[in-house]
């Protein structure tokens, strides 16, 4: 014998209203989407656009004569900025000026720890020292405007970011020509 199940109203009526509870839930809302804010970028790695910037082929190189200490102290300092130690850096970096005061490398790469650190001002400030005292030709002096030229766009001076690039293209010297 086979049973035959009939659904009471009560009951068809429940299964009704769950059929097109699920089907509203279903429906897209007539609200608008909530709005999704965008992401905000990065911070600007300074000393890799710095890098980037300062690259160039010179036929002129001027280099100071070595000094076996102020080399050490720069090759540590170089260390500690590859792996963004930037208080280790800057304090090999006081202890190469203690040395040498005045030197246009040491005073250049304190500027670009500077720039790491956003101390603008100071950036700007010790790149302008470097390129007083430096060659004012080849790779340091287009570092120091590399440096002056972020320094100032940071800082939103649009026009003064385009005089020290334009300064920093006259930096590179072709080769002479060797008969």
């Amino acid at each position: 014998m086979i049973e035959v199940t009939v659904f009471k109203p009560r009951i068809a009526s429940v299964l009704w209203l769950i059929s097109v509870l699920g089907m509203i839930g279903c429906a897209q809302s007539g609200l608008p989407p909530a709005a999704v804010k965008s992401p905000e970028p990065p911070p600007r790695d300074l000393l890799a656009e710095m890098a980037l910037l300062a690259a160039g082929t010179d036929g002129i190189e001027v280099q100071p004569l070595p000094d076996p200490e102020l080399e050490d102290l720069l090759s540590d300092a170089e260390q500690a900025i590859v792996i963004r130690d930037l208080s280790t850096a800057d304090q090999l970096l006081e202890q190469a000026l203690v040395l040498r005061p005045d030197h246009p490398e040491v005073l250049q790469r304190r500027a670009e720890v500077a720039l790491a650190k956003h101390a603008l001002d100071q950036a700007e400030t010790l790149a302008i020292a470097s390129w007083e005292r430096g060659p004012k030709l080849g790779p340091l002096c287009r570092r120091n405007w590399a440096a002056i030229r972020l320094a100032r766009e940071v800082r939103g001076s649009v026009q003064a970011a385009d005089v020290a690039r334009q300064q920093g293209e006259q930096c590179t010297v072709a080769a002479p020509v060797r008969m």
